[in-house]
């Protein structure tokens, strides 16, 4: 029987949580399959230590479960890994990231871990970057000069309606960009006077994807 996208997304959630250790600190991304990894991660019986969560969202259902929800800046060491999932994945593991609009805190645990485990189904894995619209978390000053220079770049933006970060900025969805170095994708958009953060996850690629299909789960580890 052919396994729906919410049964792929439960399967890679289940996989990711039966490769974890006990006794870890954890980073917890955002979004609807993280959303079945942290069910799946309270009802495992693993010991953990504590969490970190990328967003208010994840945060409250962690501690709906009883799982121990610690600020990242409590720390004094290293997350042991850092459990998300993508917009995009292409096969460098690099991501577009930031369709929950939780894309800066994503990136700063993200950058706080030892290792990123990526979940996801087979939809979300490309060839290159750029069919899902790139989100970009802008400071509101900013929207107009940093909107005309995407368009300079090739780029279709367009502000995300209703919709603000838990940093408390706007989103900037860019469509019609084509990443074939999404290294220097990301750090061109970083550089620009306003930009937060951009979507482009390549200098906190994964290290490990967790790839639901319908024959099964199967890992993809980075090349570097």
């Amino acid at each position: 029987m052919q396994k729906n996208q919410q049964q792929l997304k439960e399967e890679v959630a289940a996989a990711a949580v039966a490769s974890l250790p006990d006794d870890l600190l954890i980073g917890v991304g955002t979004g609807s399959t993280v959303d079945c990894f942290i069910d799946a991660l309270a009802s495992s019986g693993k010991r953990i230590r504590a969490a970190v969560a990328s967003s208010h969202r994840s945060a409250e259902r962690m501690v709906r479960h009883g799982i121990r929800v610690v600020e990242l800046s409590s720390l004094d060491e290293p997350l042991t890994v850092y459990v998300d999932g993508a917009d995009e994945i292409e096969p460098g593991l690099a991501m577009i990231k930031g369709g929950g609009a939780a894309l800066t805190r994503e990136k700063i645990v993200a950058s706080a871990s030892e290792a990123f485990v990526c979940i996801v189904d087979e939809s979300k894995l490309v060839e290159r970057l750029g069919r899902f619209p790139l989100p970009i978390e802008v400071i509101q000053m900013a929207i107009g000069p940093v909107t005309r220079a995407l368009v300079a770049m090739g780029g279709r933006p367009v502000v995300r309606e209703g919709v603000l970060t838990d940093n408390g900025h706007p989103i900037i969805d860019v469509h019609g960009l084509e990443m074939d170095d999404p290294l220097a994708w990301e750090d061109r958009l970083n550089a620009l006077p306003g930009v937060v953060t951009n979507g482009v996850f390549a200098r906190q690629r994964a290290s490990l994807a967790l790839v639901a299909g319908q024959s099964g789960v199967r890992q993809i580890k980075a090349s570097r």
